[in-house]
């Protein structure tokens, strides 16, 4: 509720928030297909920015245990895993860098 007051995010744009979108170092927020389909920077207030560095630290541990466990994948269609595999890790039906 903080995030949505703080920043003037609509409920869409709170719920679509990516992890990738915030920047810690900037204080920025980047809010991708709002109203009208156009990518816009809003401020991370201060206030919220602690508490939500918190929150992911927990969500990673969370979801570390969870692939240690075999849970946290997705399905990839065949010729996509070829394409992924043993180069870098599968991450939301995507191919991401594995860092």
């Amino acid at each position: 509720m903080k995030l949505l007051y703080g920043t003037g995010f609509r409920l869409n744009e709170a719920l679509n928030l990516r992890v990738k979108d915030i920047d810690f170092a900037q204080n920025q927020i980047t809010v991708r297909d709002t109203k009208g389909n156009e990518s816009r920077v809003t401020m991370l207030p201060e206030s919220v920015a602690e508490e939500l560095k918190i929150h992911l630290q927990s969500v990673k541990i969370i979801h570390n245990q969870d692939l240690e466990k075999g849970y946290g994948s997705v399905y990839l269609p065949y010729a996509l895993e070829k394409i992924c595999e043993g180069k870098i890790r599968l991450d939301l039906a995507i191919c991401v860098p594995f860092w």
